[in-house]
């Protein structure tokens, strides 16, 4: 089973909400482009974490997404799953962690998203979240995002960044 989850500047399409932002239609004001880049096509940042039952508690008890199939494990027993499972917004978030913290960084905004949940993430299972960078188009960054646990998928697909001045160089 798949779940796809998007996220999209304005609450557009990806690709008229790109269209606008290249065009200069938004008002949004952009960063300068530069020909020198720091941030380059092929370059990865990953960040490893294993969640706890306090933390699915908290996401929990934070966002109000109490479905007994995170938090209580009798429930989990009667699902295909058997033991609770991690929100898949909160998996997600390491990818958001790996993007303001490590590449691109800092200032970049996360202007749209497309992502799957092939298999659950279980409490206690070490998550690798990875980012590669495919593509760079003015002031913006295609990156392909994953999180994993061994050979297991848990999240995968690909957002679209604005990256901050200083990702861009000199």
């Amino acid at each position: 089973m798949t779940f796809v989850l998007r996220r999209s500047l304005l609450g557009m399409p990806m690709r008229r909400a790109v269209g606008m932002a290249v065009c200069g239609v938004t008002k949004m004001t952009l960063p300068k482009i530069n020909s020198h880049r720091l941030l380059h096509v092929g370059q990865r940042a990953s960040l490893t974490k294993a969640f706890t039952a306090r933390d699915v508690a908290l996401f929990a008890e934070l966002t109000g997404d109490t479905n007994p199939l995170h938090i209580d494990p009798e429930f989990a027993k009667t699902t295909s799953f058997e033991t609770p499972i991690v929100h898949g917004v909160l998996i997600n978030g390491l990818i958001s962690a790996v993007l303001g913290t490590k590449m691109p960084g800092t200032g970049c905004v996360f202007l749209y998203q497309e992502i799957r949940f092939p298999a659950p993430l279980y409490i206690g299972e070490e998550v690798v979240a990875e980012a590669e960078v495919k593509k760079i188009k003015m002031s913006f960054a295609f990156i392909s995002v994953s999180c994993s646990v061994k050979d297991k998928v848990v999240m995968e697909g690909e957002v679209m960044v604005m990256m901050p001045e200083h990702s861009q160089g000199p």
